[in-house]
């Protein structure tokens, strides 16, 4: 039986948690988009791994508590607040909408929406 895209996208953002870029990747279609909105969309497999990889280097995962999702098709929407939990210790809490299409049980495209200058202070 195959995973609902809720499923899908439950499962992904549970992997946060101990990031691995390659499994992360994995759950994305060969031609997949990850669109952090505020910054430039990451096309494909490969440049979604180097970019979860780049991103996971300072972080010992990040937490996705997942307040609210739902489905419509392929077509998973979710309200959640990712922890971040950065290697020397700080946490960040950062609001976030997420929007999730799968297809053929892989995400086809992923678009989080979130306040940039939460995450630039954080960075700092």
């Amino acid at each position: 039986m195959s995973r609902s895209p809720a499923d899908v996208v439950t499962e992904f953002c549970a992997l946060w948690s101990a990031p691995d870029p390659d499994v992360l990747a994995g759950h994305f279609t060969e031609d997949g988009v990850y669109h952090n909105i505020p910054m430039e969309a990451v096309v494909g497999r490969e440049a979604i791994r180097a970019f979860i990889a780049d991103f996971t280097a300072a972080v010992d995962g990040i937490d996705f508590r997942i307040h609210r999702q739902v489905c419509a098709g392929d077509l998973v929407f979710n309200e959640r607040t990712d922890v971040m939990r950065f290697r020397d210790g700080r946490r960040l809490e950062l609001p976030v909408a997420g929007v999730f299409e799968v297809a053929d049980g892989r995400i086809a495209s992923w678009r989080d929406y979130f306040d940039m200058a939460t995450v630039t202070a954080a960075w700092g």
